[in-house]
């Protein structure tokens, strides 16, 4: 299914369109999508759940997540940060890791790997 990302200019758009993308797939009611919330725990997605949110992020943005991913996110708005800097909206979020960091700058161009 191809979604539409035009109007994904910024961080916080990218926050926007993942909230709208758990919503609509998973039937998550919007006040849990908060920034602070845990994915696992608030939000509820299983983990196979938060593979396929990662892989339609991946395949919608042209980005790839190095293995691991799932280690590094606690938040629902790590994600939003990590995809948003994967595809070159954001800064290299503080949480990631070095060794990640690298993983992911190597094979997505766009990523800034010093951020």
């Amino acid at each position: 299914m191809n979604r539409d990302i035009s109007e994904v200019k910024n961080w916080m758009h990218m926050f926007r369109w993942i909230v709208k993308l758990i919503r609509d797939e998973y039937g998550v009611a919007e006040e849990k999508l908060t920034r602070t919330a845990d994915i696992e725990t608030d939000i509820g997605l299983s983990i196979e759940q938060r593979e396929e949110v990662l892989d339609i992020i991946a395949k919608s943005f042209d980005v790839q997540f190095p293995d691991g991913t799932l280690d590094e996110l606690v938040k629902f708005e790590e994600m939003c940060l990590l995809a948003a800097w994967l595809h070159g909206l954001y800064k290299r979020p503080e949480f990631i890791g070095e060794g990640y960091a690298s993983s992911a700058a190597a094979i997505n161009p766009r990523a800034q790997a010093g951020g």
